[in-house]
């Protein structure tokens, strides 16, 4: 039987596990720049390559399916050095589970997609990525993926599945998080987007619902204060165009396809899923947790 690699060496390590490229910077582009600046080791798993996206830059609108695909790779890849995180891994490798679509549309169908994924055999290859990076600390979506997506739910199912079975392996991931945003942040953020629209440039903004993981604030436990990281992160946002508009001059907003403003978060925020929280309020994802766990 082969042995397990060999840990690195003791530092806090963090596994990021998420459904298409772009999700990383808009959810933990501040929280990842910030541990990688610490120097923390930084594991990003992204599950599909984001090929059903839609692409809002017209010159760009020609690329499709794979040829996208390979496109946002390279975004990806733009993304992480804004962000100072060197690995950055597709789940099974290159092209091994394809975007599903939206919930609903025939791209759900596909046997190649990861929404028809068989979970534990997903699961295994982020048990190969748990086993030698060992983490102290993943995050990922809810059980609704956030906001229904069906490649972010399966991600969620995933990851919590992987995190059992490198568990009976010989490593536990001690704690488990859920991105979040708080309702009062997000309504406040909103209300000022709305009075800084008429100098943006997008015509609208979008509600306070469509800003995926929102719950009431007593769900939240977790806060990440990534102000010093804001250029990073926006710049890391910028780096996927096919699908994101950020606008300029540090407004902190931003747009998908839909052309309807919302507010970038530089602090970002999290619900403990699973572990012991390291204080009532954690300002840290490793408060509680010894460096050579």
């Amino acid at each position: 039987m082969t042995e397990p690699p060999a840990p690195p060496p003791p530092t806090r390590r963090l596994l990021l596990v998420h459904a298409h490229p772009d999700d990383e910077s808009i959810n933990n582009g501040a929280t990842m720049a910030r541990y990688a600046d610490q120097g923390a080791h930084v594991t990003l798993v992204t599950c599909t390559l984001g090929e059903g996206g839609e692409v809002i830059p017209p010159e760009l609108r020609h690329l499709t399916g794979p040829a996208l695909g390979e496109y946002r790779h390279g975004e990806l890849a733009a993304a992480m050095r804004e962000l100072g995180v060197a690995d950055f891994r597709l789940l099974g490798g290159p092209g091994r589970y394809r975007d599903s679509g939206m919930m609903g549309t025939a791209e759900n169908d596909d046997p190649r997609c990861f929404w028809q994924a068989d979970v534990d055999e997903a699961a295994g290859h982020l048990v190969e990525v748990i086993l030698e990076v060992r983490p102290q600390v993943l995050v990922t979506y809810d059980d609704n993926g956030g906001y229904g997506h069906p490649d972010h739910i399966q991600a969620h199912r995933v990851a919590v599945r992987a995190v059992e079975l490198a568990a009976e392996a010989g490593h536990r991931v001690a704690k488990v998080y859920w991105n979040r945003v708080p309702r009062t942040v997000v309504e406040a953020a909103f209300a000022r987007l709305h009075e800084a629209l008429p100098s943006l440039p997008f015509e609208k903004a979008a509600a306070p619902d469509d800003v995926p993981g929102v719950v009431d604030d007593h769900r939240v436990t977790t806060e990440i204060d990534g102000a010093a990281y804001a250029t990073a992160k926006t710049a890391a946002m910028a780096a996927h165009a096919t699908q994101v508009e950020v606008a300029p001059r540090g407004a902190l907003c931003f747009a998908l396809s839909n052309e309807l403003a919302q507010p970038v978060f530089v602090t970002e925020y999290y619900e403990l899923a699973a572990g012991e929280p390291g204080a009532a309020r954690e300002t840290d994802l490793f408060a509680g947790v010894g460096e050579a766990s």
